[in-house]
């Protein structure tokens, strides 16, 4: 085991950082438009997108929360999100909003309300989407270079090049370091260069994870991991779900809102929009999605499996001495951060400080080289999108002439990025984080969650939805998600002495009332006290949305008018775009595979096998849950030591049989896919007017096609359109 970052596991991290930067500099020359810049040319591949999109989706911090999650309340909660196995996989098959998004060949979310609703809809949809995305990330670099900094074994501070009294925070080296890489990347060709950069790092984390598995069952055993697994007290099991009562923060009610959200939120959340855009048609978007349940092989597994041999490491009387050092460690370096951050970053820190000691020599390495490669992806994808939501959604639908040249425009958009990174920096280096970073993901993105959701569903799947409505939802979803956030934050400083001294009976009404709500909620534990609000990011967020959704509902039924044109703005019909296969119902396909499946006459019979291998695998693992839940609360209770099997079994065992082969297949899909989108990208012909522009509710590349279609000017139409409503102001 090895306590200290050596001069070969620098090799390790340093070596494939530069294959990465030398293959974006190659790899810019493919980038020649907007469209290329935004949605990489519309060209991509499933293996490619689903790889690339899987590394961006999986970065550092995500990791990090996961271990804090993990460590902190084990794998019990988990089991109670299978009950969402069916609703994910018919969505994930039938292309649930993936599929009608991509059709509408929108390159960002709120391009497609400008489409579906109005231009002030856009512009407001973009404001909130960038403030929200723009503070949500800009804690990604703090974790990035906090995990560093611990995991590495650096001082806070050096001497730069050498001079006496010229120290830099190593801290905020470590950031800048990162978040260069990844600008570096994004910037030489935006989603080109980030989608292929994303792809060779996921498939090359394959590599990585793989050798750790390896490495863990090396140095611990299933006794060991046992022992201290079981070892927790009553209400706080990591294994039995059925024993949890005193795991308050990640609880039963933290998973049922979160699948309730995930039904409304469906592609709502634009950190990584790229990939939402850039398949080569809709039914290759959809593909790429099914292709995600088989996506992440040894990764996830390795990773739950560090997080348990930490748990272990600190827990097991196998490893005290060991263990004693890990505490030492932190309690000697956590001194130096800021007071008000103390715990949270304790356990934040603990994993990766245990895995250092953990973990022997050159694999110490590997594991770092790949936690930056997830941190780089998740930086260049969330750079991308910020950046440039901020030129396509607010700047270019103000602007009364198109910019001067695509040029121009990428320049713009290199410049937008350039500030999140800076930006990020800055408030990465003194912002104090005080909640658990999924709480806090959950605070700030519910100023975009809150309403995103209803406006997405209404927009894609329901003719009846207004202008209007979609303007007042998100005003009402943000003002409501913002009042979340602040309670959230300013609660144990600010709020609980406010009202203590300033309003005593109205806060003991609040008090009785939320608990007695909780009370009558046994899934909720909702206590009020002065350390923290009582409602949880996850619980503001799903309230919000709720609240949202009915207001769209009912604002859109008070002020429809007429049924929105929605061949046009999906391609459908006489509206066809080249890109989309034309599909005729034969007749052949049962309508129940059309329902459940997706299937249809677009379906090779490579994808019809695909599409049944994760129905089988979706069924097959629901069916396991069913018999584990129903034998527990129907014929008797498994003791701990069944629970750890069923994990040891379920989770283990034949999850690794599936990671040795989703490896194989995702390597050779990624590489395969690779290929392809150079020669694509080579033989594509670009559109000028393809650069984010709506005019009339259609996109500036799509007027000639509509004016053809429907036989009428539609630049005409517009200005006239816009000239009555200015009379009318």
């Amino acid at each position: 085991m090895n306590a200290q970052f050596t001069f070969i596991d620098w090799l390790m991290l340093i070596m494939p950082t530069v294959a990465l930067l030398v293959i974006g500099w190659k790899v810019q020359r493919h980038m020649k438009a907007v469209s290329d810049f935004m949605s990489g040319g519309r060209v991509a591949g499933r293996y490619l997108l689903t790889t690339a999109d899987g590394a961006a989706g999986l970065g550092l911090i995500s990791v990090v929360a996961l271990f804090e999650q993990w460590y902190k309340s084990g794998f019990a909660i988990g089991f109670w999100s299978a009950v969402s196995i069916p609703i994910g996989m018919v969505m994930g098959l039938v292309g649930f909003v993936t599929y009608r998004f991509r059709e509408t060949r929108a390159m960002t979310l709120a391009q497609f309300f400008e489409m579906r609703y109005s231009k002030p809809v856009r512009i407001v949809a973009g404001v909130l989407v960038y403030l929200s995305g723009l503070i949500n990330y800009a804690i990604f670099p703090a974790v990035t270079g906090r995990f560093f900094m611990y995991y590495c074994n650096l001082p806070l501070s050096y001497n730069f090049l050498g001079i006496p009294g010229f120290a830099l925070s190593t801290y905020g080296t470590i950031m800048a370091i990162s978040l260069i890489v990844a600008l570096t990347i994004v910037m030489l060709g935006g989603q080109v260069t980030t989608m292929v950069t994303d792809c060779v790092q996921f498939i090359y984390c394959y590599f990585i994870y793989t050798v750790i598995f390896i490495a863990i069952f090396v140095f611990f055993n299933m006794d060991q991991f046992q022992t201290a697994m079981l070892s927790r007290p009553p209400g706080e099991s990591f294994v039995d779900p059925f024993d949890t009562a005193k795991l308050t923060d990640f609880n039963v009610l933290y998973v049922i809102l979160g699948i309730l959200m995930g039904l409304y939120l469906r592609q709502a959340w634009q950190g990584n929009q790229g990939f939402y855009t850039a398949a080569k048609n809709a039914h290759e978007q959809k593909m790429a999605g099914v292709l995600g349940t088989w996506r992440n092989g040894f990764i996830m597994l390795a990773f739950s499996l560090l997080a348990v041999a930490a748990y272990t490491f600190m827990n097991h009387p196998d490893f005290s001495v060991q263990a004693k050092a890990v505490t030492d460690e932190l309690a000697a370096r956590i001194n130096f951060d800021n007071p008000t951050t103390t715990e949270t970053i304790r356990t934040q820190m603990l994993v990766p400080v245990a895995l250092r000691h953990i973990l022997p020599i050159g694999i110490t390495g590997l594991f770092c080289a790949g936690m930056l490669f997830l941190a780089v992806s998740t930086d260049c994808t969330y750079l991308h999108s910020w950046g440039t939501i901020f030129v396509q959604d607010v700047i270019l639908p103000n602007k009364k002439k198109p910019f001067s040249s695509p040029r121009r425009q990428i320049l713009i958009l290199r410049l937008s990025i350039l500030f999140v990174a800076v930006f990020a920096w800055f408030f990465s280096m003194f912002f104090s984080q005080t909640t658990y970073i999924l709480m806090f993901f959950q605070l700030t993105g519910a100023v975009m969650f809150s309403w995103a959701g209803a406006l997405i569903l209404g927009g894609l799947y329901w003719k009846k939805g207004t202008t209007e409505a979609a303007m007042v939802t998100m005003v009402v979803g943000a003002a409501l998600a913002i009042a979340g956030f602040l309670a959230q934050q300013y609660w144990p400083d600010a709020i609980y002495p406010w009202l203590s001294t300033n309003a005593p009976g109205f806060l003991a009404w609040f008090k009785s009332s939320l608990e007695g709500l909780g009370d009558a909620l046994p899934i909720a534990e909702w206590h009020v006290t002065s350390d923290r609000f009582p409602i949880s990011g996850q619980e503001v967020a799903f309230l919000t949305s709720f609240s949202s959704l009915i207001v769209y509902v009912v604002v859109s039924l008070v002020t429809y008018k007429e049924p929105f044109n929605m061949d046009r703005m999906l391609h459908r019909g006489q509206y066809r775009h080249q890109e989309a296969a034309e599909i005729v119902n034969t007749g052949t396909i049962p309508q129940w595979q059309r329902t459940f499946l997706g299937i249809d006459e677009q379906y090779t019979r490579g994808d019809r096998l695909m599409a049944w291998s994760v129905f089988t695998w979706s069924m097959l693992t629901f069916a396991l849950f069913l018999f584990a839940a129903g034998y527990n609360l129907l014929i008797g209770h498994w003791s701990p030591q069944g629970w750890f099997d069923w994990w040891k079994w379920n989770s283990v065992y034949l999850a690794a049989l599936v990671g040795a082969i989703t490896t194989v297949w995702f390597t050779w899909g990624g590489l395969r896919d690779l290929k392809a989108l150079f020669k694509s990208l080579n033989a594509l012909e670009r559109n000028v007017l393809d650069d984010g522009r709506v005019i009339g509710h259609i996109s500036a590349d799509d007027v000639a096609k509509v004016e053809q279609v429907e036989h009428r000017t539609i630049a005409e139409a517009h200005q006239t359109e816009q000239g009555k409503k200015e009379e009318g102001e």
